[in-house]
């Protein structure tokens, strides 16, 4: 991804839309917080940020977190890769910045 592009949580039909940066081999799988372009960075356990295990252990955490269904959750774009973009069904971009509340920049 440009990294002069802005990166926002957005609204997408029927839910919103907002850009991943993947971070793999960590000990444990977290919401880090987000980077300066308002990607957010989040740590796996997996070994590979492109593989189905790995995608499958991002919807999982970002299930959790928005207390949403994870067949609600796909990635639309970067399955492949470490950057992502994720679109969730029936959440507004208010539900989403409050229940990612909180969240410091990444370092």
């Amino acid at each position: 991804m440009s990294q002069n592009r802005k990166f926002e949580i957005t609204d997408a039909r029927g839910g919103a839309a907002f850009a991943v940066r993947v971070v793999t081999r960590s000990e444990v799988s977290e919401i880090v917080g987000t980077q300066e372009d308002g990607t957010l960075r989040v740590r796996l356990i997996a070994p590979s940020a492109g593989d189905a295990a790995a995608n499958q252990e991002l919807v999982q955490l970002l299930s959790q977190q928005l207390q949403v269904q994870p067949n609600k959750i796909e990635i639309v774009a970067g399955a492949g890769g470490r950057d992502k973009m994720i679109s969730v069904e029936g959440i507004t971009t208010a539900d989403l910045e409050s229940r990612f509340g909180g969240l410091k920049t990444a370092e």
